[in-house]
């Protein structure tokens, strides 16, 4: 059985900015209203027997748009991302541009790319293990990050 979550229903969302280095048009900063998007599959277990419930799902995504949402997301695995430390800022090149940014306006994330691809895996994976985590009984996550509306990416992890 699977249950569905509309991302622009259950308002779960979250404006950022980002970059693809060397994209011809997504080289530069910019920024989306993102969408989540939620299925999740499993044994109905549990009490009611719910795959899983609704207000926890919602509950696991919200958490994490908050955790991006109005921020530069910033992939710390890009080879073409050269970072610089700094206490109270982030301060990196990209083909010879420079970016000094507060610390406080950035989040970094342990990935390649901040893509609509890795974005939504990065939050499959989460939603994933906090379900596991407690205790309902899926056997996968699937999540689509939609940059705009009609347009995103899915990922799906699975046992």
């Amino acid at each position: 059985m699977k249950i569905v979550i509309n991302g622009i229903h259950a308002n779960l969302r979250f404006s950022a900015a980002h970059m693809i280095p060397e994209h011809d048009s997504c080289g530069c900063i910019h920024g989306h209203s993102y969408i989540v998007d939620v299925q999740v599959e499993g044994e109905r277990s549990g009490k009611f027997g719910f795959v899983a419930d609704f207000k926890e799902v919602k509950g696991i995504v919200r958490e994490i748009c908050a955790l991006l949402d109005h921020k530069v997301l910033i992939p710390l695995q890009n080879n073409l991302i050269t970072f610089k430390s700094a206490e109270n800022s982030v301060e990196f090149s990209i083909e010879g541009k420079e970016y000094k940014l507060p610390r406080e306006d950035c989040y970094l994330l342990d990935l390649k790319s901040t893509s609509a691809e890795d974005l939504a895996e990065y939050f499959a994976e989460r939603v994933y293990a906090k379900l596991k985590e407690k205790g309902a009984k899926i056997s996968s996550v699937e999540i689509c990050v939609n940059e705009g509306i009609g347009q995103g990416a899915f990922f799906t992890k699975s046992e």
